[in-house]
């Protein structure tokens, strides 16, 4: 009996593009890991890039094909929390208020990144050295920017979007320090904290306006 069945002729371009895909990934996260590993052990300033790669077990070259420099290396947590967002953003329900989106995905990207065994050591190195802070702070802006993009296929307008893109950097970044310096353990009570928080000067806000508000009718 004939067999049918024909192999696609792309089949075996396409394993072998997602076997090297899986290599790339290896060797990308392997150079993470030593670096943040050397950073937290030696110093951001006194690591150089052929101790991140024969910590990692790969060459120069190798590194030079993944990160641009050591300060390229340290800011993609920056991109990568970035992508997490847009991640979750586009995930949540459409049914979500946009409270309820703020808190669903401030939750979800909060909690992932607490689970990264390696983020305290992060933190540790941006705390101790400006560099590895400047670093990461040079990504913020251009990640904002795809955070109101994102945001503005969900909000009404684009002064919200921007408003929202803003505030759930706030938020975490408040959120994660507060984590770290405080040494807590469980990230979502952080969270609840930084939101009630919040809510209070949402509060302490509408109060303030709506004074405003009488204020300017009693003199017109």
């Amino acid at each position: 009996m004939m067999n049918t069945c024909l192999s696609s002729p792309n089949a075996g371009e396409s394993i072998r593009a997602s076997l090297q895909e899986r290599k790339q990934e290896f060797a990308r996260n392997a150079i993470w890991d030593a670096a943040i590993d050397l950073f937290f052990q030696k110093g951001f300033d006194e690591t150089t890039v052929d101790e991140i790669a024969e910590a990692a077990g790969t060459s120069r070259r190798s590194f030079f094909r993944h990160f641009e420099s050591k300060s390229d290396l340290m800011a993609q947590p920056v991109v990568d929390w970035g992508n997490s967002l847009i991640k979750a953003i586009n995930a949540a329900p459409s049914t979500l208020s946009t409270p309820d989106l703020l808190r669903e995905v401030v939750f979800k990207v909060a909690e992932q990144s607490a689970s990264n065994p390696r983020s305290r050591k992060l933190m540790e190195i941006v705390a101790k050295y400006p560099a590895a802070r400047e670093a990461q702070l040079s990504r913020v802006a251009g990640v904002q920017d795809q955070l109101a993009q994102a945001f503005g296929r969900r909000c009404k307008d684009d002064i919200t979007a921007h408003l929202m893109a803003g505030l759930i950097f706030a938020v975490l970044s408040a959120t994660h320090q507060h984590w770290f310096e405080k040494r807590e353990k469980d990230i979502s009570g952080t969270l609840q904290k930084v939101f009630a928080a919040l809510s209070k000067i949402a509060c302490d806000i509408e109060s303030s306006n709506a004074k405003e508000t009488g204020r300017r009718a009693t003199k017109a």
